[in-house]
């Protein structure tokens, strides 16, 4: 008499786990200062002393406003190494995987329910007229108006400059892809952000901010703007863990002021 078979039972599903965020080391406070002068000296040199050097050599129109140009774009550029450095001297890699968790280049999440994208971009808008309005609301110290670019281009000695003048919009549209995306943002929100809660625990948007407008070394007149603007961009960014958020908001006015620059070349 044969035996009989016992049927086996099916093996219960393998739970899949979804892919933890990556962890991220967080910085003493002192680390945090250095970092922040890495970035911040250096602009601040080149604003004062190398840029003024550099004018005293150049021959044609606004010797200045050139020498600023050129060299407040080098201080950006230095800026995206810094930032490639610090990664890379952290996690070993600078893969794009990598990369994007480590500097938060992920949509931002929805506090709640924990996920990303979606109805989580929804908070954009807010952000964009909420930096508008702080740039436009709060003045800005007392300062020399030759070093005023924004005064520069509404003068006419700035339409005259910019006229047909594709090199230096070039030039121009490098810096502020640099100081939106690839420069400060990418070093304030993408990389020192995550990190600082260690230091700061949960006010570390607000040092984060204060960080942020004591930068300006460059051009001091817009610390006050550039901390409420800061402030208004490093609590979401925080709080949904991505710097495209800032990066996106501080991009669309930048993409504005390009368009502007873009009419005096063409005129």
């Amino acid at each position: 008499m044969s035996a009989t078979a016992v049927p086996s039972r099916a093996a219960p599903p393998i739970a899949v786990p979804i892919a933890a965020e990556r962890s991220i080391p967080q910085l003493s406070a002192l680390a945090v200062l250095v970092v922040w002068a890495a970035a911040a000296i250096p602009m601040g040199l080149l604003s004062w002393v190398v840029a003024p050097r550099i004018a005293d050599g150049l021959s044609g129109p606004v010797p200045l406003v050139r020498a600023l140009i050129i060299a407040l774009t080098a201080g950006l550029a230095w800026q995206l190494v810094l930032v490639l450095g610090l990664v890379y001297r952290e996690q070993r890699t600078l893969r794009w995987s990598v990369v994007r968790d480590a500097l938060w280049l992920r949509s931002p999440r929805d506090p709640r329910s924990g996920r990303r994208g979606g109805r989580a971009w929804l908070i954009l808008p807010v952000l964009i007229v909420a930096s508008a309005a702080g740039n436009l609301l709060v003045p800005s110290l007392p300062h020399p108006a030759g070093r005023d670019f924004g005064l520069f281009i509404d003068s006419g000695a700035g339409h005259a400059f910019l006229s047909g003048a594709w090199g230096w919009f070039a030039l121009l549209a490098v810096q502020m892809a640099l100081n939106t995306a690839l420069g400060e943002e990418l070093l304030f929100r993408g990389y020192l952000l995550p990190r600082m809660s260690g230091a700061f625990g949960r006010f570390d948007w607000l040092a984060n901010g204060v960080l942020f407008a004591g930068y300006h070394l460059h051009e001091p007149w817009v610390i006050p703007s550039a901390l409420c603007d800061s402030v208004i961009l490093a609590l979401p960014a925080k709080r949904r863990r991505s710097a495209l958020l800032s990066i996106v908001v501080h991009s669309a006015q930048t993409l504005f002021f390009l368009v502007l620059l873009l009419g005096l070349v063409l005129r």
